[in-house]
């Protein structure tokens, strides 16, 4: 069973095993990991970074090496990983350019033949609203602990400031949406933000377009978005003609007035429509379809994010919690998590002479309820084959458990994006009370671990799975390692966290949902 390190200590058995200080180009990491930017991929030792105690799982993209090492101690390594590199790096740079005079062919080859139009916009739309995740969850929280507050009655004299806090952040996220988008397309990210502030400045509400007055956020962070791509096209085309003595005079003033102009005249109208369709098709999904919306969004959820499609629900989540207050699609996609928890149980007790496949699921099964879900996704379900159809049922159930009270009225959803299973208890809101909020989800996650434990103890593991790996362990042999290790497959998972991530490795890991 393996037990975390020291950040310290795991940062330094790391650089070595991915080729030294010389073959890292790029250091990032977001809700649970590592993200390593390399020269040259075959310098890198696979089953030693993944043998390492704090170590998840591992998954190889055109871009990156990614290292899950789980959330909190993601944010503990990487600093100890980024100032070891810096000064190794430091008394170390004439490989670099020979490992990228190796590697670059290689590199070029790979990115070249995953760089579809579709992966590209959703890793893009990725590393705009993925690190704004954090403060998501931390404002969310805190507006969760305030409307507690407020129902209870108590500490009149702090909620107030409770409420600003919680705010303030979703006042001007579309600010930021415009700074990463910017950044993202290659322009002056503080441009981005600029034409982006437009849309939340509450002098629009003296703007009047087409005989219509604006109002002050209309267009949310799908106009922000729209407004900062515009500007970044717009910042390039005038690079390209203006001379240079006039650059940082008319470059940034012709960026902000033009896109500003369209921004006001147009995109903000067309966004704000978009936007309160939105909401008005997720309202309409779960008043009238609930259940059959929540049995098949719970049930696909995890074969759609293998196939990074989930990345394009990041915006929408965003945008829906920007216009309600909540998200009601994230506690039914929650639901995949809570049939791969069943599905893990099941495997648990049919497999009982797999003490290795037993002993994953122990140290696996936590985190789990908490919503992370690489261990049991890339050490159990995926190896064994039938477990991750049949956790697919149990989010199917879970989902339309969530679905029908949601026709009934009694819709669920949660301030901010990120957590799932039982992490996201504090962040719930909804149309009821927050009693009946709470047990709905509730609910839904009991019924998702029954069915995903009742399919996958009846269906999930045929004679050949439940007689090889009991008859290799009873054996001597660690059965459940082989399994895990030749396992391969695409994946990824929530939320919204890396949710660049797409055509993963199975040894790879997420967060689910």
């Amino acid at each position: 069973m393996r037990t975390p390190n020291d950040p310290t200590a795991t940062a330094a058995a790391l650089l070595p095993l991915l080729g030294g200080p010389a073959n890292i180009t790029s250091v990032a990491h977001c809700m649970t990991r590592l993200r390593v930017g390399l020269q040259d991929r075959t310098l890198v030792q696979d089953e030693a970074v993944r043998a390492l105690p704090a170590v998840l799982g591992l998954v190889t993209d055109d871009d990156t090496y990614q290292i899950v090492l789980g959330p909190g101690t993601v944010a503990r390594v990487t600093p100890e990983f980024e100032a070891l590199l810096a000064t190794a790096t430091a008394v170390n740079v004439t490989t670099a350019d020979e490992l990228a005079s190796h590697g670059a062919e290689l590199k070029e080859a790979r990115r070249q033949r995953n760089a579809t139009p579709t992966k590209l916009l959703l890793r893009r739309v990725a590393n705009i609203f993925v690190p704004l995740i954090p403060a998501l969850i931390g404002c969310g929280i805190i507006a969760g602990l305030n409307g507690l507050l407020i129902n209870l009655g108590r500490l009149d004299a702090i909620t107030p400031a409770l409420a600003a806090i919680a705010s303030g952040f979703m006042a001007l996220i579309a600010v930021f949406v415009g700074y990463n988008t910017a950044k993202e397309f290659g322009g002056t990210p503080i441009l981005g933000g600029a034409v982006a502030a437009v849309i939340v400045y509450a002098g629009v509400a003296k703007v009047t377009v087409f005989g219509m007055t604006l109002a002050p956020g209309q267009g949310g962070v799908l106009g922000a978005l729209a407004a900062a791509v515009l500007g970044t096209y717009v910042e390039k085309w005038c690079r390209s003609w203006v001379p240079e003595a006039l650059d940082v005079l008319l470059t940034p003033t012709l960026t902000v007035l033009l896109t500003g102009l369209v921004t006001l005249y147009a995109l903000m109208y067309a966004a704000g429509e978009l936007s309160s369709a939105i909401g008005t098709a997720a309202n309409w999904l779960l008043s009238t379809t609930g259940a059959f919306a929540g049995l098949i969004l719970g049930g696909l959820f995890l074969p759609l994010v293998m196939l990074g499609l989930h990345q394009a629900l990041i915006p929408i989540h965003t945008t829906l919690i920007e216009q309600q207050g909540y998200t009601v699609l994230l506690p039914i996609l929650a639901m995949a998590g809570a049939g791969q928890v069943g599905a893990a149980l099941a495997v648990y007790v049919r497999l009982r002479h797999d003490h290795s496949m037993r002993t994953t699921i122990k140290s696996a099964l936590p985190a789990g309820l908490l919503g992370v879900g690489e261990p049991l996704i890339y050490g159990v379900s995926l190896p064994l084959g039938r477990p991750f159809l049949t956790a697919c049922a149990g989010g199917a159930a879970g989902g339309a458990f969530v679905g029908f009270f949601a026709m009934l009225g009694d819709k669920v959803g949660s301030t901010a994006i990120g957590p799932s299973g039982w992490a996201l208890f504090p962040l719930l809101a909804g149309s009821g009370g927050l009693a009946m909020t709470a047990a709905i989800y509730a609910g839904g996650l009991l019924t998702g671990y029954a069915v995903g434990f009742a399919a996958t103890y009846v269906f999930g593991l045929g004679p050949a799975v439940r007689g090889g790996l009991g008859a290799g362990t009873e054996t001597g042999s660690e059965a459940g390692a082989p399994a895990s290790a030749s396992a391969s497959a695409d994946g990824t998972v929530s939320g919204v966290c890396d949710a660049s991530d797409s055509q993963e490795n199975a040894r790879g890991g997420n967060r689910t949902p």
